[in-house]
This record gives C-alpha cells, structure tokens and sequence, in this order.
C-alpha cells in the first residue's frame, strides 16, 4: 500500500534537515536582516541574492554612499535558513553574477569561489556597484562593472583589480543626477539602465548599449533592469517608463522592439521609489520580470521574430531589490520601511527580510489592473501607428483619449501576438477634444495599438480593472 501524505510528511520532518524541509511545505518563511541604530539609521534593503557554493548569499545596502549608514553586509544563509554575517562593508551594492569560466560569484564588492571561499575587493570600497556583466572581448579573464554614478568598469577575474572604461555621465552628457541600476552583455553588445528620473518631462536617465567601440543611446527615459539567457536565441529584454506606461524592449537577432505595459501603481515613478525591479529566472529556463508594481511572466524565447507569452501575475506595492530560487524555494529580497537618515520620523532601526514561498503564490498577491497608454501629451503623426499596448491577462478593459483639436483614432489589435495586426474599432474626439469606449466583458488581445487620423497632441490611456 502507498504510504498516507501524513506518514510521507512526518518521514520528511523527521529527517536531516527537517527545519529546512518544514519551510518546503510551509510556504511564508521569512529571514530578516538589520543594519545599525548607530551613528546614522540608514536603509538595510537586500540588494542581491545568490544561490552559490551551497548557500544563498545576499549584499544589503544603505541609502547612499559608504559612510551614511552602517551594519551593511555580505550574508551567507545555509539549507536550514540559517543566517550568518560574514563581512561588514557598508556601501550600497546590487550587483551579482556567476562567472562561468573561472567558477567565480562576484556578489557586490566581494568574490566567492566554489568552495564559498570569500574575498573583499578594496578597490570597491567608494563605489557603489548596481551591475556586473560579461565582457564582450575577452569573457573568460574579464568582466564588466556599473556604478551607480555612471562609472563603467573591467575586472580581471584572475587578479581583482578593476579600472574605469567610460564615465557614462560624461559619455553621454548627462545634465540630470545618475542612478544607474540593471546591465547584461549579450548579442554582442552590452546595455545598461540609467533610472535618474525626478520630475515628469526629464529625459536625462536612459537605456544605453555599447558594441565594445561606441556607445549609442537608446532612449532617455528612465529604466531599470536588463537580461537575457546566454543561449536559446539570447533575446535581451530592459524595462523602463515614462509618463504613459511601463516601456518594454526585446532585442531579438540584433534587432529592438519596443512594447508598453500598465502601470499597476504611481508609488514608484521616481527615482528612489523604485528599487530595483528585476528579470530573473526562477524556473529552469522560465522567466519573471517585475516592473512599476506588476509581476509577470515572460517567455525568454521569440518565436517568428516575436515576443510571446508576457502575461500579467499580480501586483504589489513591496520593494522587491531581487529575487531568486533556492533549494526549491522562491526568494524575494526586501527593502521594507526604514528610517533612512531619519527622514521617516516614525521607523526606527533599518531592516529588511527575505521571503521565502513557492513562484505559485505569486498568483495570491494581488489580482492584475493598472493602467496607462501609448501617448501623455504626444504630437502624433497621422497615419503613424502607436507602440503596441499589452492587453491580455486582465478584467474590465476602457480607452480614454483626449486631443488638442477633434481626431479620428483607429483601434487594431494582435490577438496571437505575431505581429498581424487586425482592425477592432474606430474612435473620435470630436470638437469637445475626448472620447472613451468601453470594450466589451471578456474581450482581449494579446496587444493593442493606436492609429491617427490627423496630426494632433495626444494622450490616450486603458485603464484595466
């Protein structure tokens, strides 16, 4: 007779390991992690999680550079959840990547060998490291760093001592404050995300890429996070946004497509509200992305040249800095509510946890909505079709659009997702300059977009609830 699912549990508990394996079947486990009430109360926000050399390893930051804040560290928690903190370095770091060739983790400013050996790299000490990446030229003895304030660095992985390429802020001739975050290599070109966005209307933050001569920007918004897979077709996805909605990019063989995604809240706009939403794989080869309070799926490959398969999970309000897998577990590192200098002048000591659960409770978090659109008071060209809009995964679906002067607006739709664009319906603002509609219970596509009749200024958003 097979065994009963009690006696199989209390086997389980029984075992080595049995804390570990409790937390297997008890989805909601928890670790916190704390930095100093003295001299400053800063942040104690988890900037990176890595599963490496048997242990999950993790980098908290502060709020600004070292010497604000103190008790930030590099941690190592083992397969009983078990933390211990093993170095003191009190920066702000977010950066990690396992390093194939010389078996190496480069963690904030640290490297840990398979052994989970650990090294502080000194040279690190005054920066504050928001990515590393593969090294386009020579990848088996190099990789690159970003900083926060646009230096972009290489790293021999054989000797650590790291040396400056470009300043992007001079590079780039930035006017506005840097906050570089997210950076990958792949397709034969690095891309970075600069999110330094304070006010509606700056266009000093940015998405850049680099072919190992030039660098090119791709736009000056804000952005966040970049990622791709090192095989499978490589596609490199970065997110981003503006004043109308969450911006989405695919690089596939070589070339970008832009898409737009809702925004599920307006609590992460600037700058410092939006630490730092991530890409990650959490399933073996199956994706996560995280942007503007929304988490989604997302499929790492294009099929027929398109992106398929971005479908909305929830959304939140948590600071979620990274998050990953480990011994069967999903990992959400946390930034949750902390003095930081005293501003807040009712929180106390910094701190922050990790959730520990299962990628399917995702789907309790918060059923999908949000809102936002192709165009915030854009001169539109006639004829000149909008970015495609996500439509899929979401209930009650309406259009508003107003114009400086009447204007027809023709709505189409990609229903697969190939690119076959079909038309739905058309709408008019007339002499009033505004028209909505309200698209029918249970209607979607996977995208929609906008089409002109008539040069005009335009703001068109859905608002999905």
């Amino acid at each position: 007779m097979a065994p009963s699912r009690r006696s199989l549990l209390t086997s389980l508990l029984a075992a080595p390991g049995a804390a570990f394996a409790q937390s297997l079947i008890s989805s909601g486990q928890t670790v916190g992690l704390k930095a100093d009430m003295m001299p400053q109360r800063s942040e104690c926000g988890i900037g990176a999680l890595m599963p490496w050399a048997d242990s999950l390893w993790a980098v908290t930051y502060n709020s600004h550079m070292k010497g604000s804040g103190s008790g930030l560290a590099l941690y190592r928690i083992d397969e009983n959840l078990k933390t211990e903190r093993v170095h003191v370095h009190d920066g702000t770091h977010a950066n990690r990547l396992i390093h194939h060739e010389s078996n190496q983790c480069f963690i904030g400013p640290y490297v840990i060998d398979a052994k989970g050996n650990w090294k502080f790299i000194p040279e690190f000490d005054r920066h504050r490291l928001t990515s590393t990446m593969r090294h386009l030229t020579d990848p088996a003895n190099k990789v690159y760093y970003q900083t926060m304030e646009g230096l972009f660095l290489e790293m021999d992985v054989n000797d650590h001592k790291p040396r400056v390429l470009f300043d992007l802020v001079k590079q780039m001739k930035l006017a506005a404050r840097p906050h570089f975050k997210g950076g990958f290599t792949a397709q034969g070109r690095v891309v970075v995300a600069n999110n330094g966005f304070y006010e509606f209307g700056e266009d000093q933050a940015g998405l850049f890429e680099f072919d190992g001569k030039s660098w090119n920007r791709l736009s000056g918004k804000p952005h966040m996070d970049v990622a791709a897979r090192q095989d499978m077709g490589s596609v490199m996805f970065a997110t981003g946004w503006d004043e109308a909605s969450v911006l989405f990019w695919a690089l596939v063989k070589g070339k970008w497509q832009r898409f737009r995604l809702p925004k599920a809240t307006h609590a992460m706009s600037q700058a410092w509200q939006t630490e730092w939403m991530r890409i990650r794989e959490v399933e073996t080869e199956h994706y996560l992305m995280d942007i503007q309070g929304m988490f989604y799926e997302l499929q790492p490959i294009a099929f027929l040249g398109h992106i398929w398969g971005v479908k909305p999970i929830c959304q939140h309000l948590r600071i979620i800095p990274d998050y990953c897998s480990f011994r069967g577990l999903f990992a959400v590192s946390g930034n949750q509510a902390t003095p930081n200098r005293d501003n807040n002048a009712v929180v106390g000591q910094p701190q922050a946890g990790i959730w520990f659960g299962k990628t399917d409770d995702l789907w309790s978090w918060g059923k999908p909505a949000g809102w936002g659109g192709p165009w915030w008071d854009t001169q539109v060209t006639k004829g000149v079709a909008s970015d495609p809009y996500l439509m899929t995964g979401f209930d009650k679906k309406m259009l508003h659009i107003s114009t400086d002067k009447a204007a027809d607006f023709d709505i189409e739709i990609d229903f697969i997702g190939t690119g076959q664009w079909k038309p739905y319906g058309r709408v008019s603002t007339g002499s009033e300059g505004y028209a909505r509609h309200i698209f029918p219970d249970g209607f979607s596509a996977h995208w929609v977009r906008l089409t002109p009749g008539a040069d005009c200024r335009a703001t068109a958003a859905f608002f999905y609830n």
